[in-house]
């Protein structure tokens, strides 16, 4: 696998200098105008409200951040300007809201919004998430995976690193049913492993995975058991990739972690199992800023020092060979080779 120039450049970017991920998710949209607008009896939450709380996010959660995720409706209207350039720059590109099915879920991109604008704006890689089951209607899988091909090639022309979260969910007839953002009960591991096997073919173009434990976060116990499935993520993904929490507690997230970097993760991405905790205080802004400055900071120094100790640098991972992820063409003949926006 050879990344191109400016893929190269973002995850770098993206990445602290051991080559580990340690990223913060400040894009999350439901999760948090749901509980403020339950919280003030309105059907939407006041954007000041939402965009408030992403900027203490950033404000708080940066110095320990190697890269931090943004969405364009609130954090980066909001605080781009409040962002280290030190750090890396992910940007949302999916929108929050799907179409639910009898055959499953649709995903979409975010309206007035694009991989060309995010790279124009100086993006250092684009996220997006889909949800996705094997079993779910042939329809609807065909057109998650056309709309992640699509991604994954204006990922391409543009140069920009693709940064693919997956996360599966209760289908119509599932028990559990629910639209939130949450691990789903019940989930199978093999439904988890066959999607990450399905978007690791290089026609989707995916350069880094953000990946759900493929077991829920409570049976993360540390066992041979659950790690070979781990194990067996780890060498469908093919690539770097990267943990995310879903909504998983503290504890329960650091053990996920710890079976992830022995299958060779990079590192992670998570939001809620860092930040969660501060928000149960809304709206005691007070109350949350100091759980942030404490016990969210606290908990990134946790989980930030066992990635260190045990994530695996994601330039040497065996996709790049065993020179690892470099520059190339590393000479006189880069500039003749490398295309324009129009000819890639």
């Amino acid at each position: 696998m050879t990344l191109t120039p400016g893929k190269l450049w973002g995850l770098r970017r993206m990445a602290g200098e051991n080559g580990i991920f340690k990223m913060t998710a400040v894009d999350q949209r439901p999760p948090i105008k749901g509980p403020i607008a339950a919280h003030l009896g309105v059907d939407q939450a006041p954007w000041d409200q939402v965009a408030g709380f992403k900027d203490l996010l950033i404000e708080t959660l940066q110095a320990q951040s190697t890269a931090m995720l943004l969405d364009p409706h609130y954090a980066i209207p909001r605080s781009l300007d409040r962002l280290s350039p030190a750090k890396g720059l992910v940007v949302t590109l999916e929108d929050s809201l799907f179409t639910e099915t009898p055959q499953g879920r649709l995903s979409s991109s975010i309206d007035a919004w694009s991989v060309a604008k995010i790279k124009r704006m100086g993006g250092d890689a684009v996220k997006v998430l889909a949800w996705y089951r094997p079993d779910a209607g042939d329809e609807v899988n065909r057109a998650q995976q056309d709309y992640v091909k699509r991604i994954g090639e204006d990922c391409a022309r543009y140069d920009i690193p693709f940064l693919f979260e997956l996360l599966v969910y209760p289908l119509a007839a599932d028990a559990h049913q629910t639209r939130e953002y949450v691990e789903m009960n019940g989930k199978k591991a093999d439904d988890v492993l066959g999607s990450v096997e399905e978007f690791a073919r290089p026609d989707y173009g995916v350069d880094v995975f953000k990946l759900e434990s493929p077991v829920t976060a409570a049976d993360a116990d540390g066992s041979a058991e659950v790690q070979a499935v781990f194990d067996e993520m780890g060498r469908l993904a093919a690539r770097p990739w990267v943990m995310l929490s879903a909504g998983a507690g503290k504890p329960e997230f650091r053990e996920v972690l710890k079976h992830a970097f022995a299958a060779g993760a990079s590192g992670f991405l998570a939001g809620r199992a860092i930040w969660l905790d501060a928000f149960q205080a809304y709206p005691d802004w007070d109350a949350i800023r100091k759980d942030l400055e404490t016990g969210a900071v606290d908990y990134m120094a946790e989980i930030s020092a066992i990635a260190d100790a045990r994530a695996a640098n994601w330039t040497q991972h065996p996709c790049f060979g065993e020179a690892g992820a470099g520059f190339t063409p590393a000479d006189e003949r880069f500039r003749f080779g490398y295309a324009d926006f129009g000819d890639a």
